[in-house]
């Protein structure tokens, strides 16, 4: 039997905060947990005084604790990593049991190990002047994953506006053309994604110290969704959700992509900031509505990814009109709205895609390979809008490379 999260979280109350004086769940040190088979990973925050002897007495304890009643189970622990992180969400000290520490390492298997941050913590907002917002077109110290070809950012200036539901869409369909193809859910606040590509029954899992993606649908997934409580709301102030969002992204192992998807929290806040300033994107899509009050707030996101130096690949118009299963066209919104906009701001209109039945029934039970198949009227329609708006998206991401420096025109002779 593999351990699983429920059975390290429940061994975890049984280790003692040092600081706080109850065990580690109760205390709120635990941040998350995944295990998968015989391996275990977890993070935890203890508060600004404790330090490494600290750290280690707390690490010792969890893989005690997890080991004993493993065994008692019948169960096995071949590793454990036990990681902490300071009030950044930056990991300060790193302690590893098991089969994953390094071959050259001269400590036992059982010995902990420290690590220093990866990046200097943000400026607190309020504190200094937000760094990036004055950069020229490429942030310094911006750069790509590896083997990443093109990252690309979804985003909007208001919740409601169903970009999740576009950029999972892009994501699928550019996948169904060939492309090898990532999502990361960057929405850290509310993440769909768990639900809209049915991830519910399934364990994140942690393999050498980095995050597994989730393979489902024809593309490779990552989402804090799985990584905490479903129903615990997620009360981070800015800095947590800085380093939620560069552990999902640089630590994942993504592995060779064509297109990386990034679906950001609705707004101008934190995590576009943080994006903006640790990866180098191909560019962004902005998604609106029909509706004047929508096309305002799309328009200072897009104002945001111009003062980021993010090129705008292009505007999106979702729920451009439902469409009933007969055919019927109603323009409950209106319509048209968001491609003057794009006019007017002067970046490319990628299309608009309609609302049906079945688009809200295939997100709803996680299905969105659904999208792109099927017959009748609506669904001809919707197949037939998310196919234009991925080809376009096509173009315009090989117009900015080539733009950027980053890909060459080819010449084929035959």
């Amino acid at each position: 039997m593999s351990l699983t999260k429920d059975f390290v979280t429940s061994c975890l109350t049984g280790v003692q905060d040092p600081i706080r004086g109850q065990d580690v769940v109760r205390s709120g040190a635990l941040q998350w947990v995944s295990a998968c088979d015989t391996y275990a990973s977890l993070r935890l925050h203890l508060p600004a005084q404790a330090g490494p002897a600290i750290f280690a007495q707390v690490a010792q304890l969890a893989h005690n604790k997890i080991t004993q009643i493993s065994q008692r189970n019948g169960e096995r622990v071949d590793s454990l990593i036990v990681e902490f992180v300071d009030d950044a969400g930056q990991v300060v000290h790193t302690a590893r049991f098991g089969g994953m520490v390094a071959p050259a390492s001269t400590t036992s298997s059982t010995q902990a190990t420290s690590t220093a941050p990866i990046t200097p913590p943000p400026q607190p907002i309020g504190h200094e002047p937000i760094p990036g917002l004055q950069r020229p077109a490429r942030p310094a110290g911006s750069h790509g994953l590896p083997g990443v070809r093109h990252i690309i950012a979804v985003g909007a200036g208001k919740g409601g506006v169903g970009k999740s539901s576009i950029a999972l869409n892009l994501a699928v369909g550019l996948a169904r053309k060939g492309h090898a193809v990532g999502l990361l859910d960057g929405d850290i606040y509310g993440p769909s994604m768990p639900t809209m590509l049915g991830l519910n029954s399934l364990e994140q899992s942690v393999l050498q110290g980095r995050l597994q993606p989730f393979y489902v649908h024809g593309i490779k997934v990552i989402t804090i969704g799985k990584l905490v409580d479903a129903e615990k709301p997620l009360i981070w102030r800015g800095p947590m959700a800085h380093g939620a969002f560069k552990q999902l992204a640089e630590q994942t192992a993504w592995g060779e992509l064509d297109y990386l998807i990034i679906d950001l929290p609705p707004g101008t806040g934190d995590i576009a900031l943080t994006m903006a300033q640790s990866l180098q994107l191909t560019g962004a899509v902005v998604v609106c509505t029909p509706q004047r009050v929508a096309q305002d707030d799309a328009i200072r996101a897009a104002g945001m990814f111009r003062q980021l130096g993010i090129e705008i690949l292009g505007v999106v118009e979702n729920m451009s009109s439902f469409v009933g299963d007969d055919g019927k066209v109603y323009d409950i919104f209106g319509k048209g709205g968001a491609e003057m906009m794009a006019q007017k701001l002067g970046v490319p209109f990628l299309g608009a895609v309609p609302i049906t039945m079945s688009l809200r029934e295939n997100s709803d039970k996680g299905d969105p390979t659904a999208n792109f198949e099927g017959n009748g009227p609506a669904q001809s329609r919707l197949k037939d809008a998310l196919d234009h708006l991925v080809s376009n998206l096509e173009s315009q991401t090989a117009l900015a490379a080539m733009r950027s420096g980053a890909q060459k025109p080819v010449l084929t002779i035959s």
